[in-house]
């Protein structure tokens, strides 16, 4: 914060006198050798931390007679300072504001009064005061600065008016880049603020380049990627991510686990398992079912059944979640391990809170099916064909199970009646009787 009270170190070591011949309106302002060198030792006094000393010096100059209004207004003025650094902050403003009641002051000193004024309301969150104040200083700056419009700008954001704090924010940013200058991170992190307030996350890419360009972190990259998600661009947030992750600047869990989904998003399902199954030896990311679920996931999508299998089953473990067990013996029954899904299957039933109990049961069927228990996966049929949406399914699997039947009794009917060359043959032409 810049406060007026260090004008007090420009002025002349004798009594002096400053007449602005450009602007007739103001006054010539004096100020006499004994106050200026009491101001001077008052200052000395409250940088020295002395403030005790300071007020008393200040009550002192006060009670002075025949002061001048400009005199005044420098005591004034060191008073503020003064209350200031002992974070005496709303009596600071009242002094500050005794400074703006005195007559004839120079521009420079109204000028700077005020944005001082404006800068205490804002430590005291009196956003609409220091809105008031900004609006007087910009009334008397025929061209403000860039600072001016970042103090309304701010004044507004902090009032919660994200559209009105656009524009003053937009404008002192802009007046930068035109002075060959780099905005400030803060103003380029309000400038990005307002965008997202108001939904405007195209313009956020552009600050977001702008914050990456001249104050490169990991978090605005971050959340640049975020940005693109929103956007429905999840390439480019891809593409942005996993640079990140290749570089080790991606350790956080939450984005971790984000970059494994954007893999299976994008058809890459290796590279998320092998990421997830690092991270989760590693412990970046907690081995928990939800995790555990989402590797199985990428393994299996990749066609890795096998790998799919363990953390599936330590996932269904942890949870006691039937659904995960039916998920699990669908992995067995992709690498034809019958006996292994037909107790997952049916441990998952026994949980209860399958979504499809019918499509569980037509597993199940199928499993005990090829161990050739006929009689059980007849009966597990048989409960699939109470849902309608697997009646049909289940009704030829128990035509196809009697058949089975059928020709099994046939066999072994006549197995025992024939010559051993006739049952050479028929062992030969049936394959599954062997």
């Amino acid at each position: 914060m810049i406060f007026s009270a260090l004008l007090l170190l420009s002025a002349s070591g004798a009594a002096f006198a400053q007449e602005d011949s450009k602007r007739k309106t103001k006054q010539t302002v004096a100020m006499s050798q004994q106050v200026y060198e009491k101001l001077t030792e008052v200052q000395e006094l409250v940088e020295a931390k002395n403030y005790a000393g300071g007020h008393a010096a200040i009550r002192d100059l006060q009670q002075r007679k025949g002061l001048t209004p400009y005199e005044v207004a420098q005591i004034w003025n060191l008073t503020g300072y003064t209350y200031y650094l002992e974070e005496r902050y709303q009596q600071a403003i009242n002094a500050y504001r005794n400074v703006l009641r005195q007559e004839e002051l120079p521009e420079a000193l109204q000028q700077s009064t005020l944005k001082t004024l404006a800068q205490l309301q804002f430590t005291v969150e009196n956003y609409q005061g220091a809105l008031q104040t900004i609006r007087e200083l910009m009334a008397l700056v025929p061209e403000p600065s860039a600072d001016i419009y970042m103090l309304l700008g701010q004044a507004y954001f902090q009032m919660g008016n994200y559209r009105e704090a656009l524009e003053p924010i937009r404008t002192a940013v802009e007046m930068y880049k035109q002075q060959g200058r780099t905005p400030r991170e803060n103003w380029l992190l309000l400038l990005r603020v307002c965008y997202y307030e108001l939904g405007d996350f195209p313009s956020m890419i552009g600050v977001l380049k702008e914050l990456i360009t001249h104050y490169p972190k990991d978090t605005y990259i971050l959340t640049l990627a975020g940005v693109y998600s929103e956007l429905g661009d999840t390439k480019k947030q891809l593409a942005l991510v996993e640079v990140l992750y290749e570089k080790g600047h991606v350790r956080n869990s939450s984005h971790l686990v984000n970059l494994a989904n954007l893999y299976l998003l994008h058809e890459t399902p290796y590279k998320a398992a092998v990421l997830l199954e690092k991270e989760i030896a590693d412990k970046r990311v907690e081995k928990n079912v939800r995790n555990l679920r989402l590797l199985s996931q990428a393994w299996y999508t990749a066609r890795e059944d096998r790998k799919a299998i363990p953390p599936l089953r330590e996932a269904a473990e942890m949870s006691d979640d039937g659904e995960l067990f039916v998920r699990l013996a669908q992995s067995h029954l992709n690498l034809e391990q019958w006996d292994e899904a037909a107790r997952a299957i049916q441990r998952g039933l026994r949980l209860g809170g399958i979504d499809r109990s019918d499509t569980a049961n037509i597993m199940l069927g199928m499993a005990l099916f090829n161990q050739k228990k006929l009689d059980l996966a007849r009966a597990a049929f048989e409960k699939a064909m109470t849902d309608r949406r697997s009646r049909r399914t289940a009704q030829q699997w128990i035509s196809y199970v009697d058949s089975e039947k059928r020709r099994v009794e046939l066999m072994e009917q006549e197995l025992p009646t024939m010559q051993p060359r006739q049952l050479d043959d028929i062992l030969k032409a049936n394959p599954r009787s062997g």
